[in-house]
């Protein structure tokens, strides 16, 4: 985006995004052949080949860890049914105390022992929810492999007609059910949010994985500059390039760039109040999605949110420019 939006309110940029489409469809002369979409491509069998089988082994360990995913559900329950004896036995003692209206060396001897307990009641259950959490994260990484290696199946597939462009409000609808099922970091006591929590950038030789969300800095149609949301299909470590696909299908664009326009989306959100140094503060500037677009805008931080809320990788950043709470990343 050229220009800061806070010098120039009226920001047009951000909603050019389906007018640059049709642009590019219009500046086709009557002798040119339109490119054909991707679906229809050909590559080498093997890739296919290997696809198949990456679906048919994603599948089968999807259903393994969703039967562990029920079983560890199961324990958490049992675990806090086990555990609730003991709560009800502190609160009663806590009552009895009360009527006496004194603390004496016996209520003080069994509090101690039912807190130990109840402690270490917590902490069991809290291992067994870390558990689940790791298998719904291994689900949701398998998931995302399994898409990957379905589009690529895809390719080769002449028996269907090529897959109609997928229209704006479903991919405003998917995006958003992306953002809100973005994980919320949760780390052991004494853990320090990890780098792509929240605003806490990228590890300066990170290379973002197949896959993987990211704002792409790309020409549009007119030369200028603009930050789009993009995904990753490929890196190249020999020549340090992305290859990244456009996430808007309208345009159907491929991007090779370097990695200094690339920025790595966050992968956690950070929590406010367990974490408030993974948050953006008030003033800095970042880039935020503009509503119902898949462009990226400069803009500043008014508020970091007060606890976890909201469909932003941030728990619910308070922008502004526009009201936007769709998302803020470095900029």
């Amino acid at each position: 985006m050229r220009g800061s939006p806070l010098a120039e309110p009226e920001t047009t940029r951000p909603m050019g995004r389906r007018t640059t489409a049709s642009m590019r469809s219009a500046s086709l002369s009557p002798c040119t052949a339109p490119e054909p979409p991707r679906c229809r491509q050909h590559l080498p069998r093997s890739s296919f080949g290997h696809a198949t089988m990456a679906l048919v082994s994603a599948d089968s360990r999807i259903a393994e860890l969703l039967g562990e995913l029920h079983q560890l559900i199961k324990q958490t329950q049992e675990e806090r049914s086990r555990s609730e004896h003991n709560l009800v036995n502190i609160q009663k003692t806590h009552e009895r105390m009360q009527t006496e209206n004194k603390i004496s060396p016996y209520y003080r001897t069994k509090l101690r022992g039912l807190y130990t307990t109840a402690k270490a009641d917590a902490e069991a259950e809290c291992n067994i929810l870390r558990k689940a959490l790791d298998k719904i994260a291994e689900i949701k990484s398998l998931l995302e492999e399994r898409r990957i290696a379905a589009k690529i199946a895809g390719l080769y597939n002449d028996s269907e007609p090529p897959r109609k462009t997928m229209r704006r409000g479903v991919l405003m609808t998917l995006l958003q059910q992306s953002a809100m099922t973005l994980p919320l970091w949760i780390g052991k006591p004494g853990d320090k949010p990890p780098p792509l929590c929240g605003a806490i950038p990228a590890a300066s030789d990170y290379v973002a994985k197949p896959g993987d969300k990211v704002a792409a800095r790309v020409k549009a149609v007119d030369g200028d500059e603009q930050w789009i949301l993009a995904e990753v299909v490929s890196y190249s470590h020999a020549t340090n390039k992305y290859e990244v696909d456009d996430i808007d299908e309208e345009g159907k664009e491929r991007h090779t760039l370097s990695r200094r326009r690339i920025i790595p989306l966050p992968q956690w959100k950070a929590n406010p109040e367990t974490d408030p140094e993974a948050l953006f503060q008030k003033d800095q500037l970042v880039l935020a999605l503009y509503p119902q677009t898949t462009c990226f805008y400069r803009a500043l931080i008014h508020a970091p949110p007060q606890r976890v809320r909201g469909s932003s990788p941030l728990g619910g950043t308070d922008l502004r420019l526009a009201g936007a709470r769709d998302g803020a990343f470095p900029y």
